[in-house]
Protein backbone atom coordinates (compact mmCIF):
# COMPACT_ATOMS: atom_id res chain seq x y z
CA UNK A 1 0.00 0.00 0.00
CA UNK A 2 1.01 3.70 -0.51
CA UNK A 3 2.64 5.23 2.37
CA UNK A 4 -0.49 6.61 4.17
CA UNK A 5 1.55 10.14 5.82
CA UNK A 6 2.88 10.46 1.89
CA UNK A 7 -0.14 10.29 1.08
CA UNK A 8 -1.27 12.99 3.19
CA UNK A 9 1.33 15.44 2.36
CA UNK A 10 1.26 14.81 -1.04
CA UNK A 11 -2.66 14.13 -1.99
CA UNK A 12 -3.10 16.33 -5.02
CA UNK A 13 0.34 15.11 -6.42
CA UNK A 14 -0.55 11.23 -6.10
CA UNK A 15 -4.55 12.04 -6.99
CA UNK A 16 -2.72 13.01 -10.25
CA UNK A 17 -0.41 10.65 -10.98
CA UNK A 18 -2.95 7.78 -9.78
CA UNK A 19 -5.30 9.21 -12.57
CA UNK A 20 -2.63 8.69 -15.50
CA UNK A 21 -3.67 4.77 -13.92
CA UNK A 22 -6.84 5.39 -14.76
CA UNK A 23 -7.58 5.29 -10.72
CA UNK A 24 -9.94 8.32 -9.17
CA UNK A 25 -8.82 9.00 -6.04
CA UNK A 26 -11.72 10.45 -3.76
CA UNK A 27 -9.58 12.90 -1.61
CA UNK A 28 -13.05 14.29 -0.14
CA UNK A 29 -13.79 10.70 0.73
CA UNK A 30 -9.88 9.74 1.72
CA UNK A 31 -9.98 13.08 3.92
CA UNK A 32 -13.29 12.79 6.56
CA UNK A 33 -12.13 8.98 6.70
CA UNK A 34 -8.73 9.74 8.23
CA UNK A 35 -10.24 12.57 10.13
CA UNK A 36 -12.88 11.22 11.80
CA UNK A 37 -10.72 8.04 12.60
CA UNK A 38 -8.26 11.08 13.73
CA UNK A 39 -11.06 12.75 16.18
CA UNK A 40 -11.98 8.86 17.95
CA UNK A 41 -8.20 9.02 18.51
CA UNK A 42 -8.22 12.00 20.55
CA UNK A 43 -11.12 11.03 22.15
CA UNK A 44 -9.88 8.07 23.25
CA UNK A 45 -6.55 9.53 24.30
CA UNK A 46 -8.54 12.22 26.29
CA UNK A 47 -10.75 10.09 28.06
CA UNK A 48 -7.45 7.34 29.24
CA UNK A 49 -5.96 10.45 30.16
CA UNK A 50 -9.18 11.83 32.37
CA UNK A 51 -9.40 8.05 33.65
CA UNK A 52 -5.69 8.23 34.82
CA UNK A 53 -6.12 11.41 36.75
CA UNK A 54 -9.31 10.69 38.39
CA UNK A 55 -7.72 6.88 39.53
CA UNK A 56 -5.00 8.85 41.04
CA UNK A 57 -7.14 11.21 43.03
CA UNK A 58 -9.39 8.05 43.96
CA UNK A 59 -5.93 6.43 45.44
CA UNK A 60 -5.00 9.21 47.21
CA UNK A 61 -9.14 9.85 48.86
CA UNK A 62 -8.55 6.36 49.67
CA UNK A 63 -5.12 6.45 51.57
CA UNK A 64 -6.91 9.40 53.35
CA UNK A 65 -9.89 7.53 54.53
CA UNK A 66 -12.07 9.70 52.16
CA UNK A 67 -14.72 9.20 50.45
CA UNK A 68 -14.78 7.99 46.37
CA UNK A 69 -17.37 6.59 45.49
CA UNK A 70 -18.72 10.28 43.15
CA UNK A 71 -15.08 9.91 41.66
CA UNK A 72 -15.55 5.89 41.16
CA UNK A 73 -19.03 6.37 39.36
CA UNK A 74 -17.09 8.67 36.97
CA UNK A 75 -14.50 5.89 36.28
CA UNK A 76 -16.95 3.76 35.51
CA UNK A 77 -18.65 6.20 32.82
CA UNK A 78 -15.63 6.75 30.89
CA UNK A 79 -15.02 2.99 31.01
CA UNK A 80 -18.16 2.63 29.09
CA UNK A 81 -17.35 5.47 26.69
CA UNK A 82 -14.17 3.76 26.31
CA UNK A 83 -15.70 0.48 25.35
CA UNK A 84 -18.11 2.14 22.84
CA UNK A 85 -15.50 4.54 21.32
CA UNK A 86 -12.47 1.42 21.43
CA UNK A 87 -15.58 -0.72 18.83
CA UNK A 88 -15.72 2.90 16.70
CA UNK A 89 -12.40 3.20 16.50
CA UNK A 90 -11.79 -0.38 15.02
CA UNK A 91 -14.11 -0.10 13.22
CA UNK A 92 -12.63 3.86 11.52
CA UNK A 93 -9.06 1.90 11.31
CA UNK A 94 -10.93 -1.01 9.25
CA UNK A 95 -12.32 1.76 7.23
CA UNK A 96 -8.86 3.05 6.84
CA UNK A 97 -6.91 0.00 6.06
CA UNK A 98 -9.54 -0.87 3.31
CA UNK A 99 -9.47 2.71 1.60
CA UNK A 100 -5.58 2.35 1.68
CA UNK A 101 -5.65 -1.81 0.51
CA UNK A 102 -7.86 -0.45 -2.66
CA UNK A 103 -5.99 1.93 -3.87
CA UNK A 104 -2.88 1.72 -7.00
CA UNK A 105 0.83 1.69 -6.30
CA UNK A 106 2.21 4.90 -7.49
CA UNK A 107 3.70 5.12 -11.11
CA UNK A 108 7.40 5.70 -11.34
CA UNK A 109 8.25 8.78 -12.83
CA UNK A 110 9.67 6.76 -16.31
CA UNK A 111 6.21 5.09 -17.09
CA UNK A 112 4.87 7.05 -20.36
CA UNK A 113 1.58 8.36 -19.83
CA UNK A 114 -1.48 6.34 -21.76
CA UNK A 115 -4.58 5.19 -21.19
CA UNK A 116 -3.91 1.49 -23.26
CA UNK A 117 -1.78 -0.88 -24.02
CA UNK A 118 -1.72 0.81 -27.72
CA UNK A 119 0.40 3.48 -26.29
CA UNK A 120 3.10 1.06 -24.59
CA UNK A 121 6.71 2.08 -26.20
CA UNK A 122 8.43 -0.96 -27.98
CA UNK A 123 12.03 -0.52 -26.41
CA UNK A 124 13.76 -3.21 -28.00
CA UNK A 125 13.58 -5.92 -31.03
CA UNK A 126 15.66 -9.39 -30.40
CA UNK A 127 17.90 -9.60 -33.74
CA UNK A 128 17.17 -13.23 -34.51
CA UNK A 129 14.67 -11.67 -37.11
CA UNK A 130 15.29 -14.71 -39.13
CA UNK A 131 12.47 -16.70 -37.77
CA UNK A 132 10.22 -13.69 -39.11
CA UNK A 133 10.35 -14.49 -43.17
CA UNK A 134 7.47 -14.83 -44.83
CA UNK A 135 5.27 -13.58 -42.52
CA UNK A 136 2.72 -13.46 -45.30
CA UNK A 137 2.31 -17.41 -45.40
CA UNK A 138 -0.64 -19.01 -43.53
CA UNK A 139 1.36 -20.30 -40.42
CA UNK A 140 -0.87 -23.83 -38.03
CA UNK A 141 -1.12 -23.05 -34.66
CA UNK A 142 1.13 -24.94 -32.28
CA UNK A 143 -2.47 -26.63 -30.72
CA UNK A 144 -3.25 -27.94 -34.34
CA UNK A 145 0.65 -28.92 -34.79
CA UNK A 146 0.42 -30.47 -31.72
CA UNK A 147 -2.94 -32.23 -32.56
CA UNK A 148 -1.29 -33.39 -35.87
CA UNK A 149 1.74 -35.00 -33.85
CA UNK A 150 -1.08 -36.58 -31.98
CA UNK A 151 0.79 -34.46 -29.00
CA UNK A 152 -1.72 -32.48 -28.21
CA UNK A 153 -5.46 -33.27 -27.29
CA UNK A 154 -8.09 -30.19 -26.90
CA UNK A 155 -11.51 -32.51 -27.09
CA UNK A 156 -10.52 -35.54 -24.41
CA UNK A 157 -9.64 -32.13 -21.93
CA UNK A 158 -12.75 -30.18 -22.59
CA UNK A 159 -14.70 -33.35 -21.62
CA UNK A 160 -13.53 -33.67 -18.21
CA UNK A 161 -12.59 -30.10 -17.19
CA UNK A 162 -13.82 -27.90 -19.62
CA UNK A 163 -11.98 -24.97 -22.02
CA UNK A 164 -8.76 -23.35 -21.09
CA UNK A 165 -7.34 -26.48 -20.17
CA UNK A 166 -4.62 -28.90 -21.57
CA UNK A 167 -3.01 -32.24 -22.28
CA UNK A 168 0.16 -32.72 -23.75
CA UNK A 169 1.67 -36.38 -24.60
CA UNK A 170 4.69 -37.77 -25.37
CA UNK A 171 7.18 -35.58 -26.68
CA UNK A 172 4.88 -32.14 -26.11
CA UNK A 173 4.72 -33.53 -22.47
CA UNK A 174 8.69 -33.93 -22.61
CA UNK A 175 9.65 -30.21 -24.01
CA UNK A 176 7.07 -28.93 -21.32
CA UNK A 177 9.24 -30.68 -18.39
CA UNK A 178 12.59 -29.68 -20.51
CA UNK A 179 11.89 -26.07 -20.27
CA UNK A 180 10.74 -25.79 -16.84
CA UNK A 181 14.28 -27.70 -16.01
CA UNK A 182 16.18 -25.44 -18.61
CA UNK A 183 14.60 -22.41 -16.83
CA UNK A 184 15.57 -23.07 -13.35
CA UNK A 185 19.31 -24.23 -14.40
CA UNK A 186 19.90 -21.43 -16.17
CA UNK A 187 18.18 -18.92 -13.45
CA UNK A 188 19.85 -20.90 -10.42
CA UNK A 189 23.46 -21.43 -11.79
CA UNK A 190 23.52 -18.51 -13.87
CA UNK A 191 21.58 -15.63 -12.13
CA UNK A 192 22.05 -16.53 -8.77
CA UNK A 193 18.24 -17.36 -7.53
CA UNK A 194 17.33 -19.68 -5.23
CA UNK A 195 15.11 -22.45 -6.12
CA UNK A 196 11.84 -22.99 -3.86
CA UNK A 197 9.32 -25.49 -4.27
CA UNK A 198 5.96 -23.38 -2.89
CA UNK A 199 2.11 -24.75 -1.83
CA UNK A 200 -0.40 -24.06 -4.46
CA UNK A 201 -2.54 -22.59 -1.69
CA UNK A 202 -2.46 -19.87 0.31
CA UNK A 203 -5.02 -18.05 2.54
CA UNK A 204 -6.26 -14.64 2.17
CA UNK A 205 -3.42 -12.79 4.05
CA UNK A 206 -0.59 -13.68 1.63
CA UNK A 207 -2.70 -12.59 -1.27
CA UNK A 208 -3.91 -9.35 0.49
CA UNK A 209 -0.37 -8.66 1.14
CA UNK A 210 0.74 -8.68 -2.79
CA UNK A 211 -1.94 -7.34 -3.61
CA UNK A 212 -4.69 -9.86 -5.34
CA UNK A 213 -7.16 -9.08 -3.05
CA UNK A 214 -9.13 -7.35 -2.04
CA UNK A 215 -9.54 -5.95 -5.29
CA UNK A 216 -9.55 -9.41 -7.87
CA UNK A 217 -11.31 -11.29 -6.02
CA UNK A 218 -12.46 -12.66 -9.50
CA UNK A 219 -9.74 -13.79 -10.81
CA UNK A 220 -9.19 -16.17 -8.11
CA UNK A 221 -10.33 -19.98 -7.80
CA UNK A 222 -11.58 -19.85 -4.32
CA UNK A 223 -12.06 -23.06 -2.15
CA UNK A 224 -15.30 -23.75 -1.38
CA UNK A 225 -14.27 -26.28 1.57
CA UNK A 226 -11.81 -24.35 3.22
CA UNK A 227 -13.17 -20.35 3.78
CA UNK A 228 -10.26 -17.69 2.65
CA UNK A 229 -7.99 -19.81 0.68
CA UNK A 230 -7.15 -19.58 -2.55
CA UNK A 231 -5.27 -21.89 -5.39
CA UNK A 232 -2.52 -19.58 -6.19
CA UNK A 233 -2.44 -17.55 -9.30
CA UNK A 234 1.64 -17.20 -9.45
CA UNK A 235 4.11 -18.41 -7.43
CA UNK A 236 5.24 -14.43 -6.87
CA UNK A 237 2.25 -14.90 -3.76
CA UNK A 238 3.68 -17.90 -1.64
CA UNK A 239 7.77 -16.51 -2.45
CA UNK A 240 6.84 -12.91 -1.75
CA UNK A 241 5.67 -13.99 1.78
CA UNK A 242 8.03 -15.89 2.50
CA UNK A 243 9.58 -13.22 4.31
CA UNK A 244 6.58 -11.43 5.85
CA UNK A 245 7.04 -9.60 9.07
CA UNK A 246 10.33 -9.73 9.10
CA UNK A 247 13.08 -7.68 9.69
CA UNK A 248 16.23 -8.38 7.79
CA UNK A 249 19.96 -7.38 8.01
CA UNK A 250 21.28 -5.23 5.26
CA UNK A 251 23.54 -7.46 4.43
CA UNK A 252 21.17 -10.29 3.83
CA UNK A 253 20.03 -8.23 0.85
CA UNK A 254 19.15 -8.62 -1.94
CA UNK A 255 17.58 -11.80 -1.82
CA UNK A 256 16.52 -13.72 -5.53
CA UNK A 257 14.01 -16.80 -5.20
CA UNK A 258 12.34 -18.78 -8.42
CA UNK A 259 9.92 -21.24 -8.19
CA UNK A 260 8.68 -23.72 -11.01
CA UNK A 261 4.88 -23.90 -9.81
CA UNK A 262 1.26 -24.93 -10.86
CA UNK A 263 -1.00 -21.72 -11.58
CA UNK A 264 -4.51 -20.81 -11.48
CA UNK A 265 -6.03 -18.32 -12.80
CA UNK A 266 -9.92 -17.42 -13.93
CA UNK A 267 -9.22 -15.37 -16.60
CA UNK A 268 -12.45 -13.43 -15.97
CA UNK A 269 -13.52 -11.06 -18.22
CA UNK A 270 -11.35 -13.01 -21.22
CA UNK A 271 -14.74 -14.38 -22.47
CA UNK A 272 -14.03 -16.05 -25.89
CA UNK A 273 -10.28 -15.18 -26.40
CA UNK A 274 -7.98 -17.40 -26.44
CA UNK A 275 -10.03 -20.47 -25.75
CA UNK A 276 -7.79 -23.14 -27.73
CA UNK A 277 -4.47 -23.59 -27.29
CA UNK A 278 -1.57 -22.95 -24.22
CA UNK A 279 -1.96 -19.15 -24.28
CA UNK A 280 -4.65 -18.23 -21.80
CA UNK A 281 -5.32 -21.36 -19.49
CA UNK A 282 -6.98 -21.43 -16.07
CA UNK A 283 -4.11 -24.26 -14.93
CA UNK A 284 -0.52 -23.25 -16.60
CA UNK A 285 2.91 -23.73 -15.06
CA UNK A 286 5.76 -20.57 -14.73
CA UNK A 287 9.02 -20.07 -13.33
CA UNK A 288 8.82 -17.26 -10.96
CA UNK A 289 11.07 -14.52 -10.16
CA UNK A 290 10.81 -12.55 -6.96
CA UNK A 291 14.00 -10.21 -5.59
CA UNK A 292 13.62 -7.90 -2.14
CA UNK A 293 16.70 -5.42 -2.47
CA UNK A 294 17.43 -2.00 -0.58
CA UNK A 295 15.00 0.79 -2.17
CA UNK A 296 18.66 2.43 -3.85
CA UNK A 297 18.92 -0.82 -5.61
CA UNK A 298 15.63 -1.34 -6.93
CA UNK A 299 15.83 0.25 -10.47
CA UNK A 300 18.90 -1.78 -11.18
CA UNK A 301 17.69 -4.47 -10.02
CA UNK A 302 14.48 -4.08 -12.57
CA UNK A 303 16.90 -3.83 -15.06
CA UNK A 304 18.85 -6.86 -14.31
CA UNK A 305 15.68 -9.03 -13.64
CA UNK A 306 14.31 -7.75 -17.27
CA UNK A 307 18.18 -9.40 -18.67
CA UNK A 308 16.92 -12.73 -16.74
CA UNK A 309 14.19 -12.93 -18.51
CA UNK A 310 15.25 -12.13 -22.12
CA UNK A 311 18.25 -14.50 -21.72
CA UNK A 312 15.79 -17.23 -21.86
CA UNK A 313 14.15 -16.45 -25.21
CA UNK A 314 18.08 -15.52 -26.32
CA UNK A 315 19.31 -18.78 -25.43
CA UNK A 316 16.18 -20.61 -27.27
CA UNK A 317 17.49 -18.11 -30.02
CA UNK A 318 12.91 -17.32 -30.14
CA UNK A 319 12.07 -13.81 -31.56
CA UNK A 320 10.70 -10.99 -29.12
CA UNK A 321 10.95 -7.61 -28.15
CA UNK A 322 10.77 -5.35 -24.98
CA UNK A 323 7.94 -3.04 -23.91
CA UNK A 324 7.71 -0.31 -21.31
CA UNK A 325 3.97 -0.43 -20.38
CA UNK A 326 1.88 2.93 -20.16
CA UNK A 327 0.25 4.51 -17.21
CA UNK A 328 -3.00 2.92 -18.17
CA UNK A 329 -1.90 -0.19 -18.84
CA UNK A 330 0.53 -0.80 -16.08
CA UNK A 331 -1.06 -3.49 -13.12
CA UNK A 332 -2.44 -2.15 -9.55
CA UNK A 333 0.32 -2.88 -7.31
CA UNK A 334 2.98 -1.96 -9.85
CA UNK A 335 5.30 1.23 -9.94
CA UNK A 336 6.39 0.30 -13.83
CA UNK A 337 6.51 -3.04 -15.84
CA UNK A 338 8.34 -4.19 -18.61
CA UNK A 339 6.25 -6.90 -20.43
CA UNK A 340 8.72 -9.77 -22.39
CA UNK A 341 6.69 -10.60 -25.93
CA UNK A 342 7.63 -13.52 -28.00
CA UNK A 343 7.05 -13.79 -31.77
CA UNK A 344 3.94 -16.25 -32.95
CA UNK A 345 3.72 -16.64 -36.19
CA UNK A 346 0.30 -18.20 -36.48
CA UNK A 347 -0.98 -14.91 -35.08
CA UNK A 348 1.58 -12.79 -36.76
CA UNK A 349 2.08 -10.92 -33.62
CA UNK A 350 3.95 -10.85 -30.29
CA UNK A 351 2.07 -12.24 -27.33
CA UNK A 352 3.41 -11.58 -23.70
CA UNK A 353 5.43 -14.12 -22.62
CA UNK A 354 6.76 -12.50 -18.90
CA UNK A 355 6.02 -9.26 -17.12
CA UNK A 356 8.72 -7.64 -14.87
CA UNK A 357 7.42 -5.34 -12.43
CA UNK A 358 9.11 -2.98 -9.50
CA UNK A 359 6.80 -2.53 -6.92
CA UNK A 360 8.85 -0.84 -4.54
CA UNK A 361 7.83 -0.37 -1.14
CA UNK A 362 4.06 -0.89 -2.25
CA UNK A 363 3.97 -5.26 -1.01
CA UNK A 364 6.40 -4.34 1.21
CA UNK A 365 4.27 -2.31 3.83
CA UNK A 366 1.29 -4.50 3.36
CA UNK A 367 3.92 -7.51 4.25
CA UNK A 368 5.29 -5.55 7.08
CA UNK A 369 8.94 -6.78 5.49
CA UNK A 370 11.85 -4.24 6.46
CA UNK A 371 15.40 -4.09 6.41
CA UNK A 372 17.58 -2.47 9.11
CA UNK A 373 20.32 0.03 7.77
CA UNK A 374 23.74 -1.42 9.03
CA UNK A 375 25.60 2.19 9.70
CA UNK A 376 22.49 4.05 11.40
CA UNK A 377 20.40 1.05 12.48
CA UNK A 378 17.35 2.69 11.12
CA UNK A 379 14.45 0.28 9.57
CA UNK A 380 12.68 0.66 6.31
CA UNK A 381 11.07 -1.11 3.54
CA UNK A 382 12.58 -3.42 1.26
CA UNK A 383 11.77 -3.14 -2.36
CA UNK A 384 9.88 -6.27 -3.88
CA UNK A 385 10.41 -7.28 -7.46
CA UNK A 386 9.12 -9.73 -9.47
CA UNK A 387 8.94 -11.10 -12.82
CA UNK A 388 8.24 -14.39 -15.01
CA UNK A 389 10.97 -16.14 -16.29
CA UNK A 390 9.26 -17.81 -18.22
CA UNK A 391 5.73 -18.82 -18.67
CA UNK A 392 6.34 -22.75 -19.65
CA UNK A 393 3.49 -23.43 -22.17
CA UNK A 394 3.62 -20.08 -23.70
CA UNK A 395 6.47 -21.04 -24.38
CA UNK A 396 6.40 -24.29 -25.59
CA UNK A 397 4.06 -22.73 -27.90
CA UNK A 398 6.44 -19.91 -29.49
CA UNK A 399 9.16 -23.09 -29.64
CA UNK A 400 7.15 -25.35 -31.55
CA UNK A 401 5.66 -22.52 -34.02
CA UNK A 402 9.13 -20.72 -34.44
CA UNK A 403 10.95 -24.31 -34.85
CA UNK A 404 8.54 -26.10 -37.00
CA UNK A 405 10.46 -27.30 -40.55
CA UNK A 406 8.94 -27.68 -43.59
CA UNK A 407 8.65 -31.15 -43.57
CA UNK A 408 6.38 -30.89 -40.15
CA UNK A 409 9.23 -31.58 -37.75
CA UNK A 410 10.22 -29.33 -34.97
CA UNK A 411 13.88 -29.19 -34.11
CA UNK A 412 14.03 -28.91 -31.08
CA UNK A 413 16.20 -25.52 -29.56
CA UNK A 414 20.13 -26.70 -29.13
CA UNK A 415 20.24 -25.20 -25.59
CA UNK A 416 17.29 -28.29 -24.73
CA UNK A 417 18.51 -31.17 -26.61
CA UNK A 418 20.30 -32.21 -23.00
CA UNK A 419 16.91 -32.33 -21.63
CA UNK A 420 15.41 -34.11 -24.54
CA UNK A 421 18.45 -36.41 -25.90
CA UNK A 422 16.55 -35.58 -29.12
CA UNK A 423 17.02 -33.47 -31.95
CA UNK A 424 13.27 -33.23 -33.49
CA UNK A 425 9.72 -34.15 -32.66
CA UNK A 426 9.27 -36.05 -35.81
CA UNK A 427 5.81 -36.15 -38.43
CA UNK A 428 5.09 -40.00 -38.25
CA UNK A 429 4.96 -41.16 -41.67
CA UNK A 430 1.36 -40.97 -42.26
CA UNK A 431 0.89 -37.90 -40.79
Amino acid sequence: MIDPKLLKENLSAISSNLKNKNYMLDKGEFLKIDSDRKELILENESLKNKKNLLSKEIGILKSNGEDSTEKTKSVEVINLKLESIKKLLLEAEEKFKNLLLNIPNILDDSVPIGSSEDDNKIEYYSDNINLLENENQNYPEHNEIGKLLGQYDQEAVTKMSGTRFSILFDKFAELHRALGSFMLDIHTKEHNYKEVHVPLIVNNEALVGTGQLPKFKSDLFELKNKENFFLIPTSEVPLTNILREKVLEETDLPILYTSLSTCFRSEAGSYGKDTKGLIRQHQFDKVELVKFVKPSDSSDALNKLVGHAENILKMLKLPYRKVLLCSGDTGFSSSITYDIEVWLPSQKAYREISSCSNFKDFQARRLNIKYKDKLSKKKDYVHTLNGSGLAIGRTLAAVVENYLDNDGNIKIPEVLRPYMKSEKIIKKAGD
